[in-house]
């Protein structure tokens, strides 16, 4: 390859036929953007194969917050390079989160890969594999927006039963863990008539849920139109039976969010709301805007609103100089709330965060994951007890698709974001059913069909 080239301005000649595979990692949003991706590559012409053998393009669409992400990215470009030795025209890029932090260290390190675009930059992206595959310059385009929103497109969306609509892009709430506003940029939000209009095409499309994206979907807010109003207007559209939202942020959830969801059946019962940490001292190093006593009043003002909400969260073992007394708060703030489920991750320091600039990564290894495991035996102990309490109830369920560790079996979903699995040939993908639950487990629950012959004991 020739010399590093910064796109910066699209071509108009048409791309010579290629095939791209594009593999994903992360978050909901990465998938949605590889939806973006795939729209805009069909659009010039490139084609889609899974079997990456038979590929001439091969795109990772990356994520920065999640080490597991990384290290499974770095894997692969190493071991690419030899296929490019033996397919020198076997074009790679590096896409998302990871090709914005760490542009420079993508370049230097793998040889393999020849183009990195950012999340603002896609639309360069036909024109970056172009310039690599017909005259073997490496590019790069990371430029971040202001205004990019990819409102004009319209994402090549996985058949199932839930699609994701991202309703805003980046951030500004600068937690001192998190890379997020230097690879997404600041927040924006798109047009509240456009997110609507979308959500009827999907409807019609025979989408039965829509999940709306955002990095803290409480800040969204297009002319008077803010995330509450925005909740009601989706919920309204015809066919779309279920809406999801993730992720709001504790320290500025709107009371009407709250009332707009309680009141109308489409809005599920569930909330993603990240504690992150139960120590007031370390959500101040965090910069989560908001004390233990202040999460847990609105948790209690949640349940006041819902009484059958389910409440889902995120949480970080081992930030920088937590002690063993502050990780006991973060226990102690777990078993207050009683989550139904939570992500419980070790803190992974991101280059170009705030908390890698002010604070040695001080935990031990062993230490952080001491913690992450009592934490995670805590919560089984925990859902385990709140499924159990489930069993002989009657719940409505969506079926999202065939069940992957027993066959003959379906996975469906609670409103409140629930896993259950039950046997009934006669039923499909998409079908709404009413199932009464025998069995719990700590992550799934099991149970039959309510008034289906065909239905059986799950067991």
């Amino acid at each position: 390859m020739r010399g590093l080239t910064h796109m910066n301005t699209l071509t108009s000649s048409p791309p010579s036929f290629a095939r791209v595979n594009l593999q994903t990692f992360g978050c909901q949003m990465n998938e949605y953007d590889s939806e973006l991706v795939g729209s805009i590559l069909k659009e010039r012409g490139f084609a889609f194969t899974a079997d990456e053998s038979a590929a001439d393009v091969i795109l990772f669409n990356t994520c920065a917050v999640r080490e597991t992400a990384h290290t499974r990215i770095y894997a692969r470009l190493d071991a690419l390079l030899h296929e490019k030795k033996a397919r020198p025209e076997l074009v790679v890029g590096v896409l998302g989160c990871m090709s914005q932090n760490l542009k420079e260290d993508l370049l230097l390190r793998f040889p393999a890969v020849d183009l990195i675009c950012g999340p603002d930059a896609y639309r360069q992206l036909p024109d970056l594999v172009d310039r690599a595959r017909n005259l073997r310059e490496r590019g790069t385009a990371v430029e971040l927006s202001e205004y990019e929103t990819y409102d004009d497109i319209a994402p090549t969306r996985v058949e199932g039963v839930n699609a994701w609509i991202a309703i805003m892009r980046g951030c500004d709430n600068f937690c001192t863990f998190c890379v997020v506003p230097y690879t997404r940029g600041r927040e924006r939000s798109r047009d509240a008539e456009g997110i609507v209009a979308e959500t009827r095409v999907l409807a019609s499309q025979g989408y039965k849920q829509v999940t709306l994206l955002g990095q803290n979907v409480n800040s969204y807010r297009h002319g008077d139109t803010a995330f509450a109003d925005l909740m009601a207007a989706v919920g309204k559209a015809p066919g779309i039976e279920r809406v999801r939202f993730t992720s709001p942020h504790p320290k500025d959830f709107p009371v009407k969010l709250l009332e707009v969801i309680a009141a109308d059946d489409h809005l599920c019962k569930h909330i993603h709301l990240p504690l992150q940490a139960g120590s007031d001292r370390i959500l101040k190093k965090m910069n989560r805007g908001y004390t233990s006593d202040e999460f847990l009043r609105l948790v209690e003002q949640i349940r006041t609103l819902i009484p059958s909400v389910a409440l889902t969260t995120d949480i970080i073992c081992g930030f920088p100089t937590e002690t063993d007394a502050e990780f006991v708060e973060t226990e102690q703030v777990m078993r207050a709330v009683e989550f139904d489920s939570a992500f419980i991750f070790k803190y992974s320091e991101r280059v170009g965060t705030i908390a890698a600039k002010l604070w040695n990564d001080d935990i031990p290894e062993t230490v952080r994951s001491e913690r992450v495991t009592r934490l995670v035996g805590r919560q089984r102990e925990i859902s385990l007890r709140r499924h159990r309490a489930m069993i002989g109830s009657t719940l409505r369920v969506l079926i999202e698709g065939e069940s992957r560790k027993r066959a003959g079996e379906w996975k469906s979903r609670t409103d409140g974001n629930a896993i259950v699995v039950f046997a009934d040939p006669s039923r499909r993908i998409g079908d709404f059913c009413d199932v009464r639950i025998t069995e719990a487990t700590p992550n799934t629950l099991r149970g039959i069909v309510v008034g289906s012959r065909a239905g059986k004991p799950v067991g």
